[in-house]
C-alpha cells in the first residue's frame, strides 16, 4: 500500500522561507512525475510544481524565481524549497505521485501560513 506524507509546513513572516518534504511508501517503482499542489480557502487545488525522474521540472508562473523543487535521485522523496514567501502563498500544500503502473497517490497535506 502506497502512502504520501509530507512535511515541514508552518508559521513563517513575509519574505522568509520554508522547506516542504514528502516521502513516499510502498511503491516498487519509481513514482513519475512527483510534484506539489496546494489549496487555499475557498478556492480550488492548483499545481505548484512538479518534477520527473529525469529531473525535468515545471512551475506555476506565481512562484517561478521563488520556489524550487528537487528530488532524492530515484527515491520517491520530493522537497520544496519555498523563499521570499508572501500572504498569498498560504495554502494547506499536498504532495502527489504518479504511479507507473496507474493511479495518483495524494499526501494528506501540511499547512503554509505566510503572515506577519
Amino acid at each position: 500500500q502506497v502512502q504520501v506524507v509530507e512535511s515541514g509546513g508552518g508559521l513563517v513572516q513575509p519574505g522568509g522561507s520554508l522547506r516542504l518534504s514528502c516521502a513516499a511508501s510502498g511503491s516498487f517503482f519509481s513514482m513519475n512525475p512527483m510534484g506539489w499542489y496546494r489549496q487555499a480557502a475557498g478556492k480550488q487545488r492548483e499545481l505548484v510544481a512538479t518534477i520527473t525522474s529525469a529531473g525535468s521540472t515545471k512551475y506555476a508562473d506565481s512562484v517561478k524565481g521563488r520556489f524550487t523543487i528537487s528530488r532524492d535521485g530515484a527515491k520517491n522523496t520530493v522537497y520544496l524549497q519555498m523563499n521570499s514567501l508572501k500572504p498569498e502563498d498560504t495554502a494547506v500544500y499536498y504532495c502527489k505521485g504518479d504511479s507507473p503502473l496507474g493511479g495518483a497517490y495524494w499526501g494528506q497535506g501540511t499547512q503554509v501560513t505566510v503572515s506577519s
